[in-house]
């Protein structure tokens, strides 16, 4: 700031003459005793005496009184003046004390504001200031497209691609085909469960430890994670399938590899943005549509299950290869333990993902599975709105009390969105399949609850309190394993104890910043 914001008190001061005030009339003078008579010696001189023009000339230098009372003959307050000239700079300011340190910064003395302004020190003059100028805040500008502003279009692709492997299966069935395996479970379930499981949980603790590196704008850093992680996680989901397989299994456990393998390879495609990519390597998929009426050859179906993985492993490859470039020697990255968390919370939604595939029938089943799967995308989406829209009530709203309103309408919009989306998909199920069944109310409740602790497991995720959201899953999932018929109580339970955290979690102002 450039120049004194003070009115600076004038060089010279002309003292004026006290005048006497004119008596009112019909008012009696005062009695006062008569003053003493003055001694010959103290009487003034006739020089002494004012001449009656010097008398004249000062009575005609002092305005008269109009008489009116408005106050218009007052002189003009400094402080209007000082309002006037800072009022663009108190009418933005939240908290008088932006004014006193605008004023201080200007070399404003506290004996300065006493003698211009009557106030007894640069917070007194700040706070009348602040009262004088009405509020102007300007409106905030609207933020740069980030992260959390994304379209529809590609929330929908990326469901489309989780849903997609699932044509996989059917292909694979007449291959997989056997005699009764265990725990009253079709041939080759256990093998194909138990290496999906662990390719969930290790790609999940993979993805954020890529999505922390890209986070920091290192790109090739990400690409190197994924390069070292994603075949160590495919080593490990075929490990853990061929040591759970039982004897004749063994065609179960080799699907359950390819699993794997593509597991890792679509985790590359999808942290690195190149869902299309993957879209194309999933289209020779496709062709499992005509095997729901027709049985198709083997050789056929085995040849559109490896052209589609050689293409996905092909395009990942592909990719990783700015991870072969070394960075910066010494740059240290996030710890491995932050991921942990993330693939606990992989494994225990994972988990309630399966328990919700054991229908009455296996087509009830898959049908839930594929519902919950293609879902997924618009979920995905709902989190980007509900991002989006809080960071447009942070900016908007003034009190704490309207931003809790403002984002809990918003939760129960977007959570209620999802569920309708949901139940949309999974009567669209039931059309499409092949000798589906309606489901039943209670069954539908289940999907229900299950799509409400997977959604906002995910929002507690995308904020950071994965801890929770993983701990609440797995208890429910271990509750539903341990005990099947109390898997509606244990899903419902999990419902509303995530319900709890998030209003109690996201409902402040302080978790939405940046």
């Amino acid at each position: 700031m450039s120049g004194s914001l003070w009115l600076k008190p004038p060089v010279t001061v002309t003292p004026l003459p006290s005048i006497p005030r004119r008596r009112r009339e019909g008012a009696t003078a005062p009695s006062h005793p008569a003053p003493a008579s003055l001694p010959a010696s103290a009487s003034l001189p006739a020089s002494a005496s004012f001449p009656a023009s010097a008398s004249a000339s000062v009575l005609a230098s002092v305005p008269a009184s109009t008489g009116s009372g408005d106050g218009s003959d007052l002189a003009v307050d400094p402080l209007d003046e000082l309002a006037e000239r800072l009022g663009g700079f108190v009418a933005v300011a939240v908290h008088p004390d932006e004014i006193a340190a605008i004023l201080e910064s200007d070399g404003m003395t506290d004996d300065h504001i006493r003698l211009t302004y009557g106030r007894a020190d640069s917070f007194a003059l700040a706070e009348d200031l602040y009262a004088r100028v009405e509020r102007c805040h300007p409106a905030p500008e609207a933020p740069p497209a980030g992260p959390w502003h994304t379209g529809l279009a590609g929330c929908l692709l990326r469901g489309l691609v989780f849903a997609l492997p699932g044509l996989a299966y059917v292909l694979a069935a007449p291959l997989l085909a056997g005699e009764h395996g265990r725990f009253g479970l079709p041939a080759g379930t256990v093998p194909l469960l138990a290496g999906a499981v662990t390719g969930w949980v290790w790609n999940q603790a993979l993805s954020h430890r890529a999505y922390t590196w890209l986070g920091l704008g290192d790109r090739p850093a990400a690409a190197r994670a994924l390069l070292t992680g994603a075949p160590a996680g495919a080593l490990a989901g075929s490990a853990v399938a061929f040591a759970t397989a039982a004897p004749g299994e063994t065609p179960a456990a080799l699907f359950a590899a390819g699993q794997s393998l593509y597991l890792a390879a679509a985790t590359v495609l999808l942290v690195l943005g190149r869902e299309r990519a993957l879209f194309c390597a999933l289209l020779p998929l496709a062709g499992a549509v005509p095997a729901f009426r027709w049985d198709l050859p083997d050789l056929l179906r085995a040849g559109l299950l490896l052209a589609s993985l050689t293409a996905a492993v092909t395009f990942a490859a592909l990719m990783l290869r700015p991870g072969l470039k070394r960075t910066a020697a010494g740059r240290g990255g996030p710890p491995r333990t932050a991921s942990l968390p993330y693939g606990l919370f992989g494994l225990g939604s994972g988990l309630l993902v399966l328990q919700a595939g054991v229908g009455d029938t296996l087509v009830s089943g898959a049908g839930a599975v594929v519902a919950l799967t293609l879902s997924m995308g618009p979920a995905e989406w709902l989190l980007h709105r509900f991002r989006g829209e809080s960071l447009v009530r942070l900016r908007t709203l003034s009190t704490a009390r309207e931003f809790r309103r403002a984002v809990t309408g918003t939760l129960v919009l977007c959570l209620g969105g999802y569920l309708t989306v949901l139940v949309g998909l999974t009567l669209t199920t039931v059309l499409a399949w092949p000798g589906a069944l309606w489901p039943t109310p209670p069954r539908l409740v289940t999907l229900l609850l299950i799509g409400t602790v997977l959604w906002l497991g995910l929002l507690l995720q995308a904020f950071g309190a994965v801890g929770s959201a993983a701990a609440v899953c797995l208890l429910a999932a271990a509750a539903q394993t341990v005990e099947p018929a109390a898997g509606p109580a244990a899903t419902g339970g999990a419902a509303v104890l995530l319900a709890v955290l998030t209003c109690v979690l996201l409902v402040r102002p302080t978790a939405h910043r940046a």
